[in-house]
C-alpha cells in the first residue's frame, strides 16, 4: 500500500512537470525523450530499456526493470538557423521597413528547457506499469520585426504535453509485450504581419489547440542471452486545432478576431532496435525508424465563426507543409569503465521531411547528422545520473517562398540559405524504489 501510495504521488509531480518544446527537429518531432540515450545519438533505444523512459521508446522495456523506479529528465537545446537573403529575388513592396535586415534572419539561437518525467513499477513476475509525461512534437522560431519574410512567418510554437500510462507483460523469458495510450494536448501559435489594405501593415496571431488520445506498442525479444531485438509503434493522432486568429492594425480599418479551424495529422513511427553485449564492458546499439510525415500536407486556415468581415469558410492562409516520408538512423556504444561509471558514444542520421521547395520561414528544417557523448553514474545503489551532450551538423537548406510583392494577399518573396546547428544537453536522475 506505501509503495502504491508513493507511485501515485510520483505520478502526479511528474504530470506537473510536464513542459513545454522548444525546437524544430525532423519536422517537428522531438526526439529528446531522456538523457540515458542522448550520449548514444538515441541509438537503439526500443531495444535499449536502461531505465522508465523506456515507456515513450518500447513500453515492453519495463520487463528489464527490476520494483519501482521513477526517473527526472532536463534537455536543454539550443537550434540555430541564420538566413542568408538572395537580395536580387527577396522583397516585399510598399511598406516603410520592407527592407528588413539585409543579412536575413535569424530564426532563434537561445536556449530552450524541455522536462520529461517517468514511473514504472513491477507488479509480480509477469506484469509491470507505468506513465510517461514528455514532448513529442515541438516547433519555435522568432524573427525580428522588420524581417522581410515578416507576412510569411514572424514567430511559430508548437507545444505538447503528453500522458503515456502503459502496461507491459513478460510472455516467458525471451518474449515481452506491452502498450500503453496517450493523451496529448497540442497548442499551436503562428504571428505574423498582415496586409490589412492599402499597404497599411497589420499583425495577424493565430492561437489553435486541441486534444486527441492515441497509442503506443512494443514488443522486445531476448534474440540470445548477449542480444535483444524491440520492436515499436506510435500511432497517428488527428488534431482538429480550434481558436482564433486576431487581426488588428493601429492604424486600421481592420480589427477582427475570426474563429479558425485547421487539422492536421500528427504522424506514426515504426522503430526497430538492437542491443548487443561484447563482453562486460561493451554494448553496441543501433536502430531504425520510419515517419510517416507525408500525412502533412497543405494545412488550410478556415474560417468557423465569429467576425463579419470574413464569412464562414473563408481560407484566411494555407500552410505548404507538403512534408515526405522521413527515417532515421543510429549506432551508439557502451563502455563499462567501472563499477560506477558507464561512458555513452553515439552517431546519427536524421532524414528530415522538410523539401528545398516548400521549405517555409517558420520550419527552416533540414537533414542532420549527430555526434554525442554522455555518461552514466551509479550515485548509490538506488540513484544514478545520467548526462550527455550532442551537436547537430545540419545541411544547408535553401528557400524559395515566392508570396508576391503587391496585393492585399502578398506575404512577399524570400530567397536565401539557411545555415542550421543544434546543440543539445540533458541530465536525468533515476531512483529505483
Amino acid at each position: 500500500m506505501k509503495k502504491s501510495n508513493r507511485i501515485i504521488q510520483l505520478s502526479v509531480l511528474l504530470a506537473l512537470a510536464g513542459g513545454t518544446a522548444g525546437v524544430w527537429a525532423a519536422g517537428f518531432a522531438l526526439m529528446e525523450q531522456n538523457a540515458s540515450g542522448l550520449g548514444n545519438a538515441y541509438a537503439g533505444q526500443a531495444a535499449a530499456a536502461e531505465d522508465a523512459s523506456t515507456i515513450f521508446f518500447n513500453p515492453a522495456g519495463m520487463t528489464r526493470l527490476q520494483g519501482g523506479q521513477a526517473a527526472g529528465v532536463l534537455n536543454m537545446i539550443r537550434p540555430s538557423a541564420k538566413l542568408t537573403l538572395d537580395t536580387t529575388r527577396s522583397g516585399l513592396m510598399g511598406f516603410a521597413t520592407a527592407a528588413g535586415t539585409s543579412a536575413g534572419g535569424d530564426a532563434g539561437s537561445t536556449w530552450n528547457y524541455v522536462p520529461q518525467g517517468y514511473v514504472s513499477y513491477q507488479v509480480n513476475s509477469s506484469w509491470w506499469v507505468g506513465v510517461g509525461v514528455s514532448t513529442p512534437f515541438g516547433l519555435k522560431t522568432s524573427y525580428d520585426n522588420t524581417f522581410i519574410g515578416r507576412f510569411q512567418s514572424r514567430e511559430a510554437e508548437i507545444r505538447t504535453y503528453d500522458i503515456n500510462p502503459s502496461v507491459a507483460y513478460k510472455v516467458n523469458d525471451w518474449l515481452s509485450v506491452g502498450g500503453g495510450i496517450s493523451y496529448q494536448h497540442l497548442r499551436a501559435t503562428l504571428k505574423s504581419s498582415a496586409n490589412i489594405g492599402g499597404f497599411t501593415e497589420g499583425a495577424s496571431n493565430l492561437d489553435v489547440s486541441d486534444n486527441q488520445w492515441g497509442y503506443n506498442l512494443g514488443v522486445m525479444l531476448n534474440v540470445s542471452p548477449s542480444t535483444r531485438l524491440g520492436l515499436a509503434y506510435r500511432s497517428v493522432m488527428s488534431y482538429e486545432l480550434k481558436g482564433t486568429t486576431q487581426i488588428s492594425s493601429a492604424f486600421g480599418p481592420a480589427n477582427a478576431t475570426p474563429s479558425v479551424q485547421l487539422n492536421v495529422r500528427a504522424p506514426d513511427t515504426y522503430s526497430a532496435a538492437l542491443a548487443h553485449t561484447y563482453n562486460d564492458r561493451w554494448e553496441v546499439l543501433s536502430d531504425f525508424t520510419w515517419t510517416n510525415w507525408s500525412t502533412v500536407k497543405d494545412v488550410p486556415v478556415v474560417v468557423t465563426a465569429g467576425a463579419s468581415i470574413f464569412t464562414t469558410g473563408t481560407v484566411l492562409r494555407v500552410l505548404n507543409f507538403q512534408f515526405k516520408d522521413s527515417y532515421r538512423i543510429g549506432v551508439g556504444t557502451n563502455y563499462r569503465w567501472n563499477d560506477a561509471f558507464t561512458l555513452k558514444l553515439g552517431i546519427a542520421y536524421d532524414n528530415s521531411p522538410v523539401t528545398d521547395t516548400t521549405r517555409l520561414v517558420a520550419l527552416p528544417d533540414n537533414n542532420r547528422a549527430w555526434l554525442s557523448v554522455g555518461g552514466k553514474y551509479q550515485l548509490t545503489k538506488a540513484g544514478k545520473v545520467d548526462f550527455g551532450y550532442a551537436h547537430l551538423f545540419v545541411k544547408n537548406g535553401n528557400i524559395a517562398q515566392a508570396g508576391g510583392t503587391a496585393g492585399a494577399a502578398a506575404t512577399g518573396n524570400v530567397f536565401g540559405t539557411y545555415k542550421n546547428k543544434v546543440d543539445i544537453v540533458s541530465v536525468q536522475y533515476t531512483h529505483s524504489f
